[in-house]
């Protein structure tokens, strides 16, 4: 949490006081629920092993996945407005979370400039993230909105010490087309097409990027 969700600047006494919020790590398996929509609000969840999706409910009872949360990430933010959680979250695989009760986080940031600074830049990227998914879903083809899928995977695992070029998909490709807008048999065939003109080595959910550039280019292309 300290090195992904938190930027530096907080001292080690800051440090100290931080690892005394976060007292309690809690271990789901494959499949289960983090927690629900109407669940009351009370904590968020940094991921310290695993990964996870949240989603909604749509009013016919389909499932519309928002995000997939990985190591380092902070899930959980949707419940601050209302005090209740507006989706749920549910691990893609045996994943372990910190609980961070946030009245005490509050308390602290209060006393602790840095780390309120801190709390205010990592809303502010989720603010930005959700408007380049808005942007992705509203303006992209799907060839586009795949590239830009994978290509932000790939930073993400980066920036957290895992090779970029070769990792496991923890989302079904149905989870992936709801994320982003698209039918399954489109997804299906978007990665067939990736595959075939060799940008991507596709064996069922273990994928190989081949060549990083050629999806970097596929979103700077005309319509």
């Amino acid at each position: 949490m300290r090195e992904f969700c938190l930027p530096s600047g907080l001292d080690a006494s800051a440090l100290q006081e931080l690892d005394r919020v976060v007292t309690t790590r809690t271990r789901f398996k494959k499949g289960a629920t983090i927690y629900r929509a109407g669940d009351p609000f009370s904590a968020l969840f940094a991921i310290r092993v695993g990964s996870c999706k949240t989603a909604v409910l749509a009013e016919d009872g389909r499932e519309q996945v928002a995000g997939y949360h990985m190591l380092g990430d902070l899930v959980g933010l949707d419940g601050i407005a209302n005090e209740r959680h507006e989706c749920q979250a549910v691990a893609l695989e045996d994943t372990e979370v910190c609980v961070i009760p946030f009245g005490q986080l509050e308390d602290l940031a209060r006393q602790v400039s840095p780390l309120q600074h801190n709390l205010h830049q990592f809303l502010s990227r989720e603010i930005g993230r959700d408007q380049n998914v808005m942007l992705l879903l509203g303006s992209m083809r799907a060839e586009e909105r795949l590239a830009s899928f994978l290509l932000n995977l790939t930073r993400r695992l980066q920036a957290r010490g895992f090779s970029a070029s070769e990792f496991v998909l923890r989302m079904t490709r149905e989870e992936i087309g709801s994320y982003l807008g698209l039918k399954l048999e489109t997804i299906s065939r978007t990665f067939s097409r990736f595959h075939d003109d060799g940008i991507l080595e596709v064996n069922q959910r273990q994928i190989r990027v081949l060549d990083p550039e050629a999806l970097q280019n596929l979103l700077s292309s005309p319509c």
